[in-house]
């Protein structure tokens, strides 16, 4: 099913949902805490949780010390990698945990690992972060801290096994620009669950860019907000799923500042029975946030009978003074005709079948901005269609 609305200013504050005729809650009233007893354990029959598999994670929501995860890291001149306290963490202007998993990360993490990017820095390469799972279960916490008018990309890649949570806060303060990039690679066996918060300071421009190819069950939950106006925030990702894998993705950007920006933009591709891809996208725009211009889209590919796509596009609007405001979403199978079209031209069908997936991708991945990035996930989403050949 497609789901399409215009960019257009809202006349009135609404609520526009694909889920309009089930009640549910506001985005601005679901729970925040730091504390573990708000969290009950869930059961898969909340909204949140509807269409996660949670029989098969339930260790990642006990209360269990776990170990961490190892890492190597290349850090450019000028960054600093420390550690600080909870006290100072919670002080540091990064959102709460907004579920079981979060609170169970920043509860149970050996310690805080913090990234410093000085402010007016302007970093000619990115601070790269490797972290390797080795089986076992494992939390991780994560702060982000990029000064006023510094320019700098993060790049934070999973791989090997673990059952893993975390909880990842980026604060960007003023008038800085700064793009995570996070990459999960795991094993088929492994669990990863996240909550990535990025605070958008005045004036500044934040990038989150989401790539999912690997792990048995991968849930990851992007929040932005904005601490004062001007702020532009820009989510992309690109997932592919296998067969028994579930990927799913939520985003929620929560617009309380006026004339602020947010683009949405996730794509996805699907094969062999049973895969599974969930994308949840919530944008609030409160009755602050005069002169809000946003929109989210979501793009669908199934190439084999089995595979399974829910897309879920939510507007939330409490104010009918806005830029513009919209969302997009579509799911269909391969497209023959451009299959024919290309082997009408003497390229045979499985060259032809790579073409059309790697253009799907190419527009998103080709904004990374990390040439070695962009072109290490080019190579690994051709090993990917290697399954469908």
């Amino acid at each position: 099913m497609s789901l399409l609305a215009q960019k257009n200013p809202a006349p009135e504050a609404h609520t526009d949902s694909v889920a309009a005729f089930v009640p549910d809650q506001s985005r601005a009233e679901r729970t925040t805490s730091y504390a573990v007893s708000d969290f009950p354990v869930p059961s898969g029959r909340e909204e949140e949780w509807r269409f996660t598999p949670v029989d098969r994670i339930r260790a990642l929501f006990a209360e269990t010390p776990g170990s961490a995860l190892r890492r190597e890291e290349s850090v450019p001149d000028g960054v600093t990698v420390s550690t600080v306290s909870t006290a100072e963490w919670q002080g540091s202007g990064a959102p709460k945990p907004a579920d079981r998993a979060a609170v169970v990360a920043a509860d149970q993490a050996e310690s805080v690992t913090v990234i410093d990017v000085p402010a007016e820095t302007e970093l000619t390469e990115p601070v790269r972060l490797l972290l390797t799972g080795e089986g076992a279960l494992a939390h991780g916490h994560t702060l982000v801290r990029v000064g006023n008018f510094a320019k700098a990309t993060i790049v934070l890649r999973h791989e090997g096994d673990a059952q893993y949570s975390e909880l990842l806060s980026v604060v960007v303060g003023d008038g800085a620009d700064v793009t995570v990039v996070t990459v999960q690679e795991w094993a088929d066996t492994a669990l990863h669950l996240g909550q990535h918060d990025v605070v958008v300071g005045r004036d500044a421009k934040a990038r989150h860019i989401a790539v999912t190819l690997g792990g048995g069950i991968v849930r990851l939950n992007t929040n932005a907000s904005y601490a004062g106006p001007g702020g532009s925030f820009e989510a992309l990702g690109v997932y592919f799923a296998d067969s028994g894998q579930h990927q799913e993705h939520r985003l929620f950007v929560d617009h309380e500042a006026p004339h602020c920006r947010s683009n949405v933009e996730y794509k996805g591709a699907l094969q062999g029975d049973s895969a599974h891809t969930v994308w949840v996208g919530d944008v609030l725009i409160r009755a602050s946030a005069e002169g809000t211009d946003t929109y989210e889209l979501n793009r669908n590919l199934i190439l084999t009978d089995g595979a399974r796509a829910d897309s879920v596009p939510n507007l939330e609007i409490e104010t009918g003074e806005i830029a513009g405001a919209g969302h997009a979403s579509a799911t269909g199978r391969f497209d023959d005709q451009q299959l024919f079209y290309l082997q009408a031209r003497g390229i045979d069908e499985d060259t032809a079948r790579r073409l059309v997936v790697r253009g799907f991708f190419a527009s998103i991945v080709g904004r990374i901005g990390v040439p070695e990035v962009e072109e290490h996930l080019m190579a690994a989403i051709d090993r990917e269609l290697e399954g469908t050949e």
